[in-house]
């Protein structure tokens, strides 16, 4: 029974460490030493304003500025420093909660105009005992435009003995007129060096054993506020039964461990996919959600790209012991594979709301991480990136087929062997100079053959150069490069992997000519007979085809019903001529040719409102049973 009086006056008597250890004066304020020091001399050189405005996060440290301000300026007893003594009858009142000149308003709950109203009238009694009446109102900007309006005379003109401290999250939230009547102080974010420094002296108070590695997690986790962090320490303190620990902090604060991610990069950079899948899988079994996985690697490569320059090694923000670690991984990685990988990252963590099936997102993130370095090195040329699509000069693109000018045709195709059509290709380059007359060349020679014939003036003479690339080699000859030097992607992959991957140039796109689209035509047709599709197959065949211009062509037919048969087919036909002329911007429109006019039925042309009117007309019972019922027909 003792013991269970002692547990509950223990319990009676806890206090949360944000309030047992709330700052009592400047000095032991946490972070914001630009604005205590600015508050410390205001007091000391008697400069106050009417009016503060301290704006900032939360749990950094506003409301207990305005309420170390309320209680050191009506100290009868202050230090040299600008401090409160904490032993005159003023502050012994503040801290017992007692005093009559510090009036705290919540803004959130109290934000209409008569709760402004009140404090208006309260404003105008001047203090019993303190030289100044502090009114501290919290989350200001939660008051209502018509309770800012009826603030704004008293907050310009106060009486001399009233200050008002106002506290808000949201500056931009507060009206610009408030603004001009105070004297703004921003707050901001405490490192995280100084909350393990204050988290360490209050687990030194309290006689809990802390790993600084674990202190070092939960400043992390707080993101900058110290109230967050306070209130995070007591529950861990609870979960761990006064000892903390680097991995128990993690396991109650559902983080996951830098190791994890240390051997998730390895196993990508090793393109061993079935360790990170694994690794993955393991880590879904714990608990771990797919968007938590997919920030926490993000971040992970973040401080890796940030450990790659020593000037930039400041900002790397993690635990104790784990600096020398990431920035020998980060020496083993490429920046062009750390940035790559962080877009990816990105794109993943921002597409992952909208994906269904949550794991499979992150494992395609993952799988695309894997073979990321082979990519890279795809691209790369002598340790240098390569840009895909580079051009040694401007391509132009052709509108008309250009025929080709041979010297002494007749003569060269009649000397030539036989060849089978399809063999050759021949690249013709014609050039408008004169021909000289010192050194003749082959294809003057041919020609001078082929006439016997005086050697007539100079006139200018088309000289053919000829390249033949055989169709049947498996070897793809390298275009010629105008600028020496110069390498495209095309050519580095060749030099490169030539003999591991089978690299082909894409076909150039052909335009529409009437002869090979009425091929594929034809080879379409037959292959719908084939699939005993016989309605389309006739009408593909009685079809008629016209040619617009390179890139699109017209299908005439005969009626409405043949336009719809052309229409079912149209996706797999395009798809297959495209194909034929390696030209994906080949479109068609199927036409009705003026002739007979097709008889559409009358009930395929009425709607489904003048169906049922018909009907009722003709079956006057069907419309009597739809009234009588009170029928709502959905048309």
């Amino acid at each position: 029974m003792l013991t269970f009086e002692r547990v509950q006056k223990a319990m009676d008597n806890f206090v949360v460490s944000a309030r047992k250890y709330r700052p009592q004066n400047f000095n032991t304020v946490v972070g914001q030493l630009h604005i205590t020091t600015t508050l410390k001399n205001a007091i000391k050189n008697n400069q106050l304003a009417h009016a503060f405005l301290f704006c900032g996060p939360r749990g950094v440290g506003k409301t207990t500025c305005a309420r170390i301000l309320a209680k050191t300026i009506n100290c009868t007893n202050q230090t040299p420093e600008g401090e409160a003594c904490n032993s005159c009858n003023s502050c012994v009142s503040f801290d017992a909660g007692s005093s009559m000149n510090i009036h705290e308003l919540d803004a959130a709950s109290n934000n209409s105009v008569d709760d402004i109203r009140t404090l208006v009238e309260q404003v105008r009694f001047a203090p019993q005992a303190g030289k100044y009446k502090v009114y501290i109102v919290d989350e200001v900007h939660m008051l209502s435009a018509s309770a800012f309006n009826a603030f704004l005379k008293t907050l310009e003109e106060p009486p001399p003995y009233a200050i008002f401290i106002l506290a808000t999250t949201e500056k931009h939230k507060i009206l610009p007129t408030i603004l001009s009547r105070c004297q703004i102080f921003d707050f901001k974010r405490i490192t995280n060096n100084d909350t393990v420094e204050h988290l360490q002296e209050i687990v030194d108070k309290e006689s809990i054993k802390a790993e600084k590695a674990a202190l070092q997690v939960i400043a992390q986790k707080s993101e900058g506020c110290m109230r967050d962090s306070l209130s995070i320490l007591d529950k861990i303190v609870s979960f761990t039964n006064g000892t903390l620990t680097y991995q128990n902090t993690l396991e109650h604060l559902n983080i996951l461990d830098d190791d994890y991610y240390f051997k998730l990069l390895e196993a990508m950079q090793q393109q061993d996919l079935s360790a990170a899948m694994l690794l993955f899988d393991q880590i879904n079994r714990k608990g771990f959600e797919g968007d938590l996985v997919l920030n926490g690697f993000a971040e992970f490569i973040r401080n890796l790209l940030v450990c790659k320059d020593p000037k930039s090694a400041a900002l790397l923000e993690v635990v104790e012991g784990l600096q020398e670690k990431y920035t020998a991984t980060a020496q083993r990685a490429g920046v062009s594979f750390l940035v790559s990988a962080l877009n990816i990252l990105n794109e993943a963590e921002i597409n992952y709301k909208m994906a269904r099936n949550k794991r499979l997102h992150v494992e395609l993130a993952l799988i695309k991480l894997n073979f990321l370095q082979q990519a890279i090195e795809l691209s790369a040329d002598g340790g240098q990136l390569v840009k895909k699509k580079r051009l040694d000069q401007p391509i132009a693109f052709h509108t008309k087929a250009v025929p080709p000018i041979q010297m002494g045709g007749a003569a060269a195709a009649s000397n030539a062997p036989n060849k089978p059509a399809g063999t050759d290709a021949k690249l013709y380059v014609e050039s408008t100079k004169p021909a000289a007359t010192d050194a003749p060349k082959p294809t003057q020679q041919v020609a001078a053959s082929q006439s016997n014939s005086s050697v007539a003036a100079p006139k200018p003479i088309a000289t053919a150069v000829t390249t033949t690339i055989p169709t049947g080699s498996s070897k793809l000859i390298p275009p010629v490069a105008s600028g020496a030097g110069k390498k495209g992607l095309l050519d580095t992959l060749r030099e490169k992997y030539g003999d591991q991957y089978a690299i082909q140039e894409v076909p150039d796109a052909e335009v529409l000519n009437m002869e090979k689209l009425q091929a594929c035509w034809n080879e379409y047709t037959k292959n719908l007979e084939q699939q005993l599709k016989h309605s389309s197959a006739g009408t593909f065949r009685i079809a008629r085809l016209t040619i617009e211009d390179e890139i699109h062509f017209n299908v005439l037919v005969g009626s409405l019903t043949s336009q719809k048969f052309v229409e079912q087919e149209k996706m797999m036909l395009l798809e297959h001529i495209q194909k034929a002329f390696f030209n994906p911007g080949i479109m068609f429109q199927v036409l009705v040719e003026a002739g007979e006019q097709e008889e559409v039925p009358a009930h395929l042309r009425m709607n489904s409102r003048q169906k049922f009117e018909r009907i009722a007309e003709q079956f006057p019972m069907v419309k009597e049973l739809k009234d009588r019922l009170k029928l709502e027909i959905d048309y």
